[in-house]
């Protein structure tokens, strides 16, 4: 957690009663805790509780394998929201009339620089002419 950029916005435990360092840690932050608990786990801690054994290995891989199915299809379902909010812009900025069209390149006045030397060359050309 210490190298992220910014907390997540919840944390999967399989056993509290195990990772009491990450419970800890985790409400500490404020950062909602997903849990499986059965009979000898505090449900107090716990956010979010799953009802389960967190002692067998065939339970834990049901379980986490369909937390996992779940969070990828959150994340393409927030892709595809993204997506069509992007389209939408595009489609609305290019049905805009042409004055409300924000104009890609907007230009402010122009500036001339004009330096000291180049108009001491100028005036000793006009003085050279002169003679």
């Amino acid at each position: 957690i210490r190298d992220m950029d910014e907390f997540p916005g919840a944390v999967f435990i399989v056993d509290p009663n195990k990772e009491h360092i990450a419970v800890r840690e985790a409400r500490k932050l404020g950062i909602p805790i997903v849990s499986i608990a059965d009979t000898n786990c505090d449900p107090d801690l716990i956010d979010y509780i799953i009802p389960g054994n967190d002692d067998a290995i065939r339970a834990i891989r049901l379980i986490c394998s369909k937390i996992a199915d779940a969070c990828i299809e959150g994340h393409s379902i927030a892709e595809e929201r993204l997506r069509a909010e992007e389209a939408k812009e595009i489609i609305t900025s290019e049905m805009a009339p042409e004055e409300e069209r924000p104009e890609e390149e907007e230009r402010g006045p122009e500036i001339i620089v004009i330096s000291k030397r180049s108009t001491e060359i100028k005036d000793s050309q006009d003085s050279i002419k002169e003679e």
